[in-house]
């Protein structure tokens, strides 16, 4: 897995039908032994690592597929990435660390230009570290997840019964 991806994708073309895709990902998830679990109808197939095996860090798969009217094959998208709770805390801190941000340079340079104190852009530095921490924080979230991605990823290509480029 290449560092500094925030969540892994890949995109692949398959002569498979969608049907015969979800089918094979059904009977796979029936006799895995890389203690997984998932979802597969119509168009999308979620693949997550079992409750007895999950961690904070645990990845799971998320896969669109789709077909052209016209076009023979199948076009596969998947995105690896953190379960939906880790994903939207840290999409909140973000959106919440950006709106400080955002008020307090309005509030901070305004009073810088009216010739009054402006004390308070000493705590941009700080919001801008919380920042990097939580993405550096991240990052080593999944470097933790890093094992249980590449499962699901050859569980994936074993199901599929064909290669899927790596992450």
């Amino acid at each position: 897995m290449a560092s500094f991806r925030v969540r892994p994708k890949f995109e692949m073309t398959s002569s498979k039908t969608m049907e015969d895709i979800i089918t094979l990902v059904k009977e796979k998830l029936k006799t895995n032994t890389h203690n997984l679990h998932g979802q597969a109808m119509q168009d999308h197939i979620t693949i997550r690592v079992n409750r007895s095996h999950r961690h904070y860090w645990s990845p799971q798969l998320s896969v669109l597929m789709y077909r052209e009217p016209e076009d023979v094959t199948t076009r596969i998208t998947g995105v690896y990435g953190p379960m939906p709770n880790v994903w939207t805390l840290f999409a909140l801190v973000y959106l919440a660390v950006g709106v400080l941000f955002v008020f307090i340079a309005i509030i901070g340079f305004s009073q810088q230009a009216l010739g009054n104190d402006s004390s308070i852009l000493y705590v941009l530095p700080v919001l801008a570290a919380i920042a990097i921490g939580m993405y550096i924080f991240s990052q080593m979230g999944q470097k933790l997840g890093a094992a249980q991605t590449y499962a699901i990823h050859y569980f994936f290509e074993e199901a599929l019964g064909e290669s899927v480029p790596e992450v």
